[in-house]
């Protein structure tokens, strides 16, 4: 599938935040991410994307993979501005935390995807399962369309492979407010099979 207008529009009805990144050419970049990550699969919106962190993880019981990275977003923004009101500037790069949650699990299609699922797990002797993680194929997403490098390595390190290499200041807020949103839904009971 083609990277179509109607991705584009698809993705900016799914993120209302977009509208927190004052910078026009890295909102539209955020938007172009998305759009190609779905291209590359069998989805037409993040919202019919399975709705938890990981393929095999339980889902959310209410809610989609879209309130899962708006959610990120602004627990991200939340945290930077309720810590700066209280110590000063940490030099947080506002639009560059807003854009990075949002594009944290940018490889989430192409793991998620029905089609990758079943090849994968018919023999995981031979590629793996997954074969390919979201953080990395989301690297991949961000840096084909052109984000920027610190963009591409929230995608890369906000999730355990970000354990091996030292996180920036963005992706460090990224990752709390990421692994936050789940450990709150999961003592909240809002999470399946739980």
């Amino acid at each position: 599938m083609a990277t179509t207008d109607e991705l584009r529009e698809s993705v900016r009805q799914s993120f209302p935040e977009l509208a927190e990144i004052a910078d026009e050419t890295l909102r539209e970049k955020v938007v172009e991410a998305w759009a190609f990550a779905l291209s590359e699969t069998e989805f037409t919106a993040i919202e019919q994307i399975r709705a938890s962190g990981n393929p095999t993880t339980p889902a959310m019981k209410v809610g989609t993979q879209a309130e899962h990275l708006r959610g990120v977003a602004r627990i991200a923004l939340a945290m930077a501005d309720s810590l700066q009101q209280v110590v000063g500037s940490l030099d947080i790069d506002r639009d560059l935390l807003c854009a990075a949650a949002l594009c944290h699990d940018l490889g989430k299609p192409f793991e998620f995807s029905p089609a990758n699922q079943a090849r994968w797990q018919a023999d995981p002797r031979k590629v793996g399962y997954p074969s390919v993680r979201h953080p990395a194929y989301g690297v991949y997403v961000a840096m084909t369309v052109g984000l920027p490098e610190a963009i591409v390595h929230t995608a890369g390190a906000h999730s355990a492979e970000g354990e091996n290499v030292e996180r920036s200041l963005e992706t460090t807020i990224v990752h709390l407010a990421d692994h936050a949103y789940w450990t709150i839904l999961r003592r909240a009971g809002a999470l399946e099979d739980e």
